[in-house]
C-alpha cells in the first residue's frame, strides 16, 4: 500500500506554476552577494531581467522566510510586496505588457538555512578545511535555490545566462559556475569574484564554494573541440587530485560523449570543486567530496567489483551534465529524468571501460538497493519528488528498454538524440517517453507507466495448455504488452511478446514448465512461482 501524502499551501506556493510565475520568463540574473563567515550570514541583491509572457501587474518570486527582503527596486523606485511562507508577491505600478523586456532588483539579507547533512538535507555548509581555514559550500537540490538567494524558484524557468558575484574575505577564493570574469579587491578586506555563465542553468545548480583553493587545469579534445578542465582542490590534496582526476575525468568524458553526445557546456567549461560534502551536479562546477577514492565512499554499490574501479561521484555527478543540467525536468516530480538516466550512465561507463557484459552486471547488481516502496514519479505541483528507486530501478528500466529495442546503434542514437532534441531545455516525462517510443518505432509508454507510476513489477505468469506453454503479464497498467526473452534451457533466447489479461502461446519448440528460462539479466521483472 502506497502511503497517502498530504500537502500544504506552502507546498503549492513552492511547486505550482501559477499565472504569477508563468507570466514572466527570466532571461538573466545578476546575483551579487557578500558572505559573512563569522556570522554565517548573507547580504546582497539579485537583478531579474525578464520578458513578459502575458500582461501582468503582479508576479511571484521566492525567498525563504528566514531571509529578509530589504527592498525591491524598479526604475529607481521601491515596489510594494507581501510575503506568504517562502513566496514573495510583487506589485508593479503599471501593467507590464506581453513581450516587454524589463528588470527589477531584489535586495536581501539574513542567515540562510545551514545543512545538517548535505547533500541529503539542503542549505549552506560551513566547515573548516584540515588546515583550519573556512570551507563553505551550497547544496540545495530539492530544497530550492531560494534557500539562499531570491529567485523564481521553479524548474521550468532557467535564465539564459547569469553573472554570479560573490564577496569573500581576502585570502580565500570563491568558485562558482561558468568562467571567472575577474577578481576585484574591495576596500573592506573582501575580494569579489565574478563568474559568468553563458548557458541556461537551473537555479538549484547555482553554487558558491569558498575556501583556500589551489587551481589545477587541463583540457580535453572532445566532439566540439577543446574543453577546458579546471580543478579547485585543497592544498593538502593537490598531488592526489592530479592522479585521481586524470584517471577518471577524461575516460568519463569519452564515454559520456560517445553515448550522449557532446558535453553540453563547452562555453562554460568543466570543473570539479572539492567540497565538504559528498557531491552535487552543479552545472560546470561539479561538487566533489568522495575523498579521492574509487567507489562510493570506497564501496561498490553494485557489489559486483565493477563499482570499485572508478570514482562514483565523478562519474555520476558529471553524468548529470547531460541528464539534469542539459535536459532538466519541468517539475521535480519528474526527477527520474535526471536520476534514472544518470544512474544508467554508470553502467554505460563500465561498458565503455570493461565491455558490455560488465556494464550489464553492474546495472543488475544495483537492484539490491531497490525498495519498490512508492512510485518513482512524485506528486506534481507541490515540489515533491518520488521514490529513491528513481536511481537503481530507473537504471534497470532503461537497461531493459535497450534490450527490448534490441539494436544498440539505434539505442545510442536515441540517447544522443534526446540531448540534441532537448538541448538546454526543460521537459516533461511525456516528452521523453514520446521521443524514445517514436525513434524506437515501438509503443513503450505502457512499459514506462508500469515502472514509473507503480511499485509492482510486471509479473510473468506461465501455464501449460495442452502441449504448449502459454504466458501473460500481470500488471497495474491496462492493455499492457511487452516482449521478453525466453528460451528452452541450453538453447538461444527468443523474443516473445505477451500481454496482460488473456494468456497467449509461447511458440518455442520443446518448451516445458521445467526447462523454461527467462532472461532476468536484461529484464527486471517478477516471475510467478
Amino acid at each position: 500500500m502506497v502511503p497517502k501524502v498530504t500537502f500544504s499551501r506552502a507546498d503549492s506556493l513552492r511547486g505550482q506554476l501559477t499565472a504569477l510565475r508563468s507570466c514572466y520568463d527570466v532571461n538573466y540574473y545578476h546575483l551579487d552577494v557578500k558572505v559573512d563567515l563569522e556570522d554565517r550570514s548573507l547580504r546582497g541583491s539579485n537583478e531579474f531581467r525578464f520578458t513578459a509572457i502575458e500582461d501582468f501587474s503582479r508576479l511571484q518570486l521566492d525567498l525563504f522566510a528566514n531571509l529578509k527582503v530589504e527592498r525591491i527596486m524598479y526604475q529607481g523606485k521601491e515596489l510594494p510586496f507581501k510575503r506568504e511562507f517562502n513566496a514573495v508577491f510583487v506589485d508593479f505600478p503599471e501593467k507590464i505588457r506581453e513581450g516587454r523586456k524589463d528588470s527589477f532588483t531584489v535586495y536581501y539579507s539574513g542567515k540562510p538555512t545551514v545543512a545538517n547533512k548535505a547533500p541529503w538535507d539542503g542549505g549552506m555548509v560551513f566547515a573548516k578545511d584540515p588546515g583550519g581555514k573556512p570551507w563553505v559550500s551550497t547544496a540545495v537540490q530539492g530544497m530550492g535555490a531560494s534557500a539562499w538567494w531570491p529567485t523564481k524558484d521553479h524548474l521550468s524557468d532557467e535564465p539564459d545566462s547569469m553573472l554570479i558575484s560573490v564577496q569573500v574575505p581576502s585570502g580565500l577564493k570563491n568558485i562558482s559556475n561558468g568562467r571567472l570574469r575577474g577578481v576585484t579587491e574591495q576596500a573592506d578586506g573582501y575580494s569579489r569574484y565574478d563568474w559568468i555563465v553563458k548557458s541556461p542553468i537551473n537555479t538549484y545548480n547555482i553554487a558558491l564554494n569558498i575556501g583556500d583553493y589551489v587551481h589545477l587545469s587541463d583540457s580535453y579534445e572532445g566532439e566540439k573541440g577543446t574543453l577546458s578542465l579546471d580543478y579547485w582542490v585543497l592544498p593538502s590534496n593537490v598531488e592526489k587530485a592530479k592522479t585521481h582526476f586524470a584517471n577518471n575525468v577524461k575516460p568519463m568524458l569519452k564515454s559520456m560523449e560517445y553515448w550522449f553526445g557532446p558535453y553540453p557546456f563547452y562555453e562554460d567549461g568543466f570543473k570539479l570543486i572539492e567540497t565538504p560534502y559528498l557531491g552535487m551536479e552543479h552545472q560546470s562546477a561539479v561538487a566533489y567530496g568522495n575523498g579521492y577514492q574509487n567507489g562510493y565512499l570506497g564501496r561498490d554499490l553494485s557489489d559486483t567489483g565493477w563499482g570499485k574501479k572508478w570514482d562514483f561521484i565523478i562519474i555520476h555527478e558529471s553524468g548529470h551534465e547531460w541528464f539534469g543540467n542539459n535536459i532538466t525536468c519541468c517539475d521535480i516530480a519528474d526527477m527520474w529524468i535526471h536520476e534514472s538516466f544518470t544512474s544508467y550512465s554508470e553502467g554505460l561507463f563500465v561498458e565503455s571501460m570493461f565491455g558490455k557484459k560488465a556494464g550489464a552486471e553492474y546495472i543488475v547488481g544495483t537492484r539490491r538497493q531497490i525498495l519498490n516502496d512508492v512510485p518513482i514519479i512524485g506528486h506534481y505541483h507541490v515540489n515533491k519528488e518520488g521514490s529513491g528507486d528513481m536511481y537503481s530501478k530507473g537504471a534497470n528500466m532503461l537497461h531493459m528498454i535497450r534490450a527490448i529495442i534490441n539494436n544498440d546503434s539505434k539505442w545510442r542514437m536515441i540517447l544522443r538524440g534526446l540531448n540534441k532534441e532537448f538541448y538546454h531545455q526543460t521537459v516533461t516525462s511525456q516528452q521523453i517517453i514520446d521521443y524514445i517510443s517514436k525513434h524506437a518505432g515501438m509503443e513503450l509508454a505502457p512499459i514506462f507507466e508500469q515502472y514509473l507510476q507503480f511499485t509492482s513489477l510486471p509479473k510473468l505468469e506461465m501455464i501449460k495448455k495442452g502441449s504448449e506453454i502459454w504466458g501473460r503479464w500481470k500488471t497495474d497498467v491496462k492493455d499492457f504488452s511487452m516482449p521478453v526473452r525466453i528460451r528452452k534451457k541450453g538453447a538461444e533466447y527468443q523474443f516473445v511478446t505477451l500481454s496482460s489479461g488473456a494468456y497467449g502461446p509461447v511458440k518455442i519448440k520443446g518448451l516445458t514448465l521445467q526447462n523454461i528460462e527467462v532472461d532476468t539479466t536484461n529484464f527486471y521483472i517478477e516471475l510467478a512461482r
